[in-house]
């Protein structure tokens, strides 16, 4: 690979940024295809099916062979609130091979012992997302049911185009967050993008129950074919 190539994929990697080197096969020219710019190449369709499906490989174009190396920056999940969901949500993620981030300015909720080997961030959302920006990689889950820490972690995830934000509360509650929302200058589409209630509707009951939901419908959305995300 040539040294600007490298610097380019870099770059990109560092920023959190997709993107997808693509080589031909049989004169080995390399150009770098930015997440951001695929809906203009050639190549568009098998680009967006190679970032959805996250797996580089061989693809035929015209009769070419052209390899696609695809670099996606770590998917992480990051939760709002160090309450029981969360402790069954943290360990079934990492599993499921999720970066998880438990932020919850309540002390006595987000220790080690209720979150062993998982990040804490035991201050306010504003000052754990200003530290470490979400992004369209990054799934924003709120449980804490208290609008002074749910409300600017949704306001954060809204405006990074997190692939997935979803919200606890019944819909009576979720109707008074959107309307506090829409205050907040957020129009319908981009209200509409929060799962709320939240989690895949199978009957969930217990904590476990519920995390098993709401990670099902992470992996649902992620693996959706990205132009779909606004």
């Amino acid at each position: 690979m040539k040294l600007p190539l490298l610097a380019a994929l870099n770059a990109e990697r560092t920023a959190r940024r997709a993107a997808v080197l693509v080589t031909d096969l049989a004169s080995g020219e390399q150009r770098l295809v930015p997440e951001a710019e695929i809906d203009a190449d050639p190549l568009a369709d098998a680009l967006h099916d190679a970032l959805r499906k996250g797996k580089s490989g061989i693809v035929e174009v015209d009769g070419a062979e052209m390899f696609l190396n695809v670099q996606v920056p770590p998917t992480r999940i990051v939760v709002i609130g160090a309450v029981h969901i969360s402790q069954a949500l943290a360990p079934m993620a990492r599993i499921a091979g999720f970066d998880v981030t438990i932020v919850d300015p309540r002390g006595a909720f987000a220790t080690p012992e209720r979150f062993p080997d998982v990040e804490l961030l035991d201050v306010w959302p504003d000052e754990a997302l200003a530290a470490r920006p979400l992004d369209r990689y990054t799934a924003l889950v709120a449980l804490t049911h208290d609008p002074k820490i749910d409300d600017p972690a949704l306001d954060a995830g809204l405006r990074a185009q997190c692939f997935y934000i979803g919200a606890l509360g019944s819909k009576k509650t979720h109707a008074r967050r959107v309307e506090r929302l829409r205050g907040a200058g957020f129009g319908e589409e981009a209200i509409a993008r929060i799962h709320a209630p939240i989690g895949l509707d199978i009957g969930a009951v217990s904590p476990a129950e519920i995390a098993v939901s709401v990670l099902g419908e992470i992996v649902g959305e992620l693996r959706r074919d990205r132009r779909r995300v606004r």
